[in-house]
This record gives structure tokens, sequence and C-alpha cells, in this order.
């Protein structure tokens, strides 16, 4: 994997940003050359080093430093999917400061949410399109200027200093002053087109799918920071602890918080009363009514907000996952609330067990394009190929699942995606090859209990849930509840 030019400052781990704005220490360092110095120098020869040269005399200022990983964990998002998560558990950046870290992750996501956005206003100011460097550096400088309590100076000298360190960029430190200050001059940030907020290969197929108004509304999402979404136990403890999370009920048993920080010092955390799942996801059991007496599987069951809620409803649960470190999660999170489970660490479609199951839940791996709102990496690491491979696997899970459920039980399939190919075609193929299925349509009551837009229930009797169409936004799901015929 190819690294990023200040890839090896990356340093930073999964926590929330803090609160108040970072601290910067003051210091002496050395002044660089001026700028018709350094380009005397650059053009002087070229640079024998296989890298740029880097000059990390200040690299004891938080600032810099925090600012040094964000570019790290960007380009580390940017190269794969899941570059992000692996970013923030590596030792360098578990070794920043708390602040650092917040900062760092903080400015990271901002830079990935705006991307799009940030690149339609460097192309607007600029004759020809830097190198992948000066743009890097100027991404998170618009993002401060923009979007961040930073002040501007601050973003403006800390973006032009980090320009210095490096041989490569330190010609362009000029063009980069420019651009952030012509910026804060005209009065901040243009207003966002949402064509340009998301990857366009992406954007063209949401308009086929769901027409220019829809596509915009999706795009425009990534302009919103998500609040946190919690699924409760019981309407009771929803009740109970609705005014201490500052929370606004979303339907069925699901609650939104406007707290931030850490989860674990939230009220109710100990207590094990909620969980922390977005609204949408909690729609797929939702469409279940009592499961008292019932056996369920979950075939793909980490982080397991999903067998978390078949378990409040009743349910015996076997959940499934083929990462051991993922089905730990599922196991802490049942240790918290005081549920049990019987657990397989297992790939769901090698899973070799005679039951037939009441209740079979399918959230099958997908692309996860409909999660933006707190990955927006997930948009620009996907490949259009990566839709055809997950569709094949969906396609295998999902014969697996039909044999897995009993007569006159339900088949629950759901993707958090917001491809066709993963949704709506997947089940029509399905259909076909299993006539003894068919669709089941939930009732209008019980969608609107769910606190499910009644745009998202479409003829055929599944749902599919966009991103804008619920206030404050949610998740992109499609759910099918499918049912096996009896006789």
């Amino acid at each position: 994997m190819s690294s990023h030019p200040f890839a090896k400052h990356l340093s930073m781990a999964p926590i929330r940003p803090p609160a108040g704005k970072p601290s910067f220490q003051r210091k002496l360092v050395k002044r660089p050359p001026s700028k018709g110095m350094a380009q005397k120098i650059a053009a002087k020869a070229p640079v024998r080093h296989p890298d740029p040269v880097t000059d990390t005399s200040d690299d004891g200022d938080i600032g810099m430093n925090a600012r040094l990983a964000a570019l790290g964990l960007i380009d580390a998002a940017l190269e794969k999917r899941s570059g992000f998560d692996e970013a923030v558990t590596r030792g360098d950046f578990l070794a920043l400061s708390e602040s650092e870290r917040g900062f760092a992750r903080a400015l990271a996501l901002l830079v990935l949410r705006r991307l799009g956005q940030l690149d339609h206003i460097i192309e607007q100011m600029t004759k020809k399109t830097p190198s992948d460097a000066v743009c890097a550096l100027l991404r998170i400088g618009l993002a401060q200027i923009g979007f961040m309590s930073v002040p501007d100076f601050a973003a403006v000298s800390t973006t032009v200093k980090l320009a210095e360190r490096r041989s490569d960029t330190r010609p362009f430190k000029g063009l980069i002053n420019a651009i952030l200050r012509g910026v804060i001059r005209d009065g901040g940030m243009m207003m966002p087109v949402a064509s340009r907020l998301a990857p366009d290969w992406l954007y063209q197929r949401w308009k086929a799918a769901y027409g220019d108004y829809d596509a915009g509304g999706i795009a425009l999402m990534l302009t919103e920071e998500p609040a946190t979404d919690l699924s409760f136990k019981t309407v009771a403890d929803l009740e109970q602890w609705r005014d201490a999370l500052e929370g606004q009920a979303q339907g069925g048993l699901s609650l939104r918080s406007a707290l931030r920080g850490n989860i674990a010092e939230w009220a109710g955390y100990d207590e094990g009363v909620w969980w922390v799942q977005d609204a949408s996801a909690a729609v797929a059991v939702g469409l279940l009514g009592d499961l008292t007496g019932k056996v369920a599987i979950d075939m793909c069951a980490a982080p397991g907000g999903k067998t978390l809620q078949m378990l409040a409803k009743g349910a015996s649960v076997v959940a499934l996952d083929r990462s051991r470190n993922r089905l730990k999660r599922v196991e802490e999170n049942l240790a918290r609330t005081g549920y049990a489970a019987e657990m397989h660490v297992t790939d769901a479609e090698g899973f070799d067990d005679p039951r037939a199951f009441d209740i079979v839940l399918l959230d099958a791996p997908c692309s996860s394009t409909g999660t933006f709102r707190r990955q927006p990496d997930v948009l620009w690491a996907t490949q259009p190929s990566d839709i055809a491979k997950l569709a094949d696997v969906q396609h295998r899970l999902l014969d697996q699942a039909a044999a897995k459920t009993k007569a006159g039980g339900s088949l629950i399939y759901c993707v958090c995606s917001l491809e066709r190919e993963e949704g709506e075609t997947q089940v029509l193929a399905f259909l076909r090859r299993h006539p003894a299925f068919a669709v089941k349509t939930p009732g209008f009551a019980l969608l609107q209990h769910l606190g499910v837009p009644p745009e998202s229930l479409k003829p055929e009797g599944w749902l599919r849930l966009l991103p804008h169409q619920r206030p404050g936004g949610q998740d992109g799901f499609f759910i099918a509840h499918l049912v096996r015929q009896t006789g």
C-alpha cells in the first residue's frame, strides 16, 4: 500500500472530539527561507532523496501534530475501505495526547464529509489542479476556516507551516496562503453544490435510481454532522432516561440524543438500558412482533444492535460473525445489557447446523454507502467493482438464509447500502429462486409507530429508507420482510 507524504506522522484514536477548542503551544522555530529563496533552491537541482525532505524541528507543537495526524487519517481513508478504522488504532496515532487525537479525528472526518465541496473550491480558485500533497494541505486549511471553531489566523498559519516542512510543498506555500486568505476575504465558503458533494459515479447512480430531487437530498446530508441514536430495551426505560440524555423520540424504541462526547459517561450506559443504533437500522427488527418463545439467528451479528433488539423482544438468539474481534463487541454489549446469546465465530455460509429458525436475520455485508453520515470515507473508498462483488456474496448468503428458515418463519433481509443491486434487485432474484417465499408488507400503523416516513414503503412491500427522509437524517437502508409459506 502506498503511503501519503505525511503518513508517518499519523497518530490518532477512536474518540469523540474534545468539547473545547484545541490549545496551541507557542515556541521558537527556525525561520524558513523566503519564497524567492525557496524557489531558487528548488530550481538548483532535483531532489535526490527517495521522499521529499521533511523538517521536523517543530514536532512538539500540539497543533502541528494534530494536523499531521489528520492528514494521515484522510490518506488512509482514501486509500482503501476500512483504512480510517485501521489508522486510528495504530500505535503512532495512539501515542498522541487525547486532545491531539480528538482534534485530528474531528478534522479528518470533517474533510472526508466535505471532500467534494472542498475540492470544488480548490478547482474554482486555481487555474491548474495542484499536486495531491498541496491539495491535502488546502483541504485541511479550508475545513478549519469554513467549519471549525479555529481562528482564521491559526488555520492559515499552521497550514503554511506544514507546507514549509516539505521540499515538494514548500514552493507552493504562497499559493496556499493566497487561497486560504482569499476565502477569508470573500466571507467564507461558497454554498455546497449537491452534485459535487459525492463521487460523480455514485451521484449519477443515485440520480438514476431515485431522481434528481432525492439524489440531491441524499448528497446534502453530507453537510450535516449526525446526532447519536440509541435503542432501548423497553418503552419505560426510554421514558425514564429521555431527559437525562437530552433525547427526542424517533419512533419505536429509538431515541436521538443531543449529547456529545464519550457515550460511556452518558446516563443509563452503566445500567445497560440502551445501546447505540441508528434509528433506521432499528426498523428491521421493529417489523417483527413479540418474539417470546421464538428462536432466531443473526447471521452477521456484529456489532450486535439487532441481536440485542431480538433478545429484548423475548427471542432466544444464535449470533454468528466471521470476525472474532467484531463478535467480541457483541459479547461486550451483551454483558453490559445483561443479555445472553449463543455465539459462533464462523462464516454464515459455512455454518453447519441442522436447525431451522423462526426468525432469520441477514444484515448482509454490503458497500455501506448508506452510512456516509457517520462514515464519509465509504463514499470515496468504494469502487464500482465492489458493488458487484458484494452482490454475489449477498446472493449466496440469502440462499443459506432461506435454508435456515422454517415453514411460516420470517427472513429479514437488510443492507445499509443505497445501491439497488444490493437491495431491490437482490430480493427480486431471490424470489425467483425461492418461490416458497413472499414479501410481507408492513401495515401503515406499524410504520407510523416505528417513525418510518410513508415514502419509504414501496409498492413491492419492502422499505427503502433514504438518508434525507427523516428530520436530522438517518442511515440509508433497504429492508425486506420475507415469509416462507406453509403447505
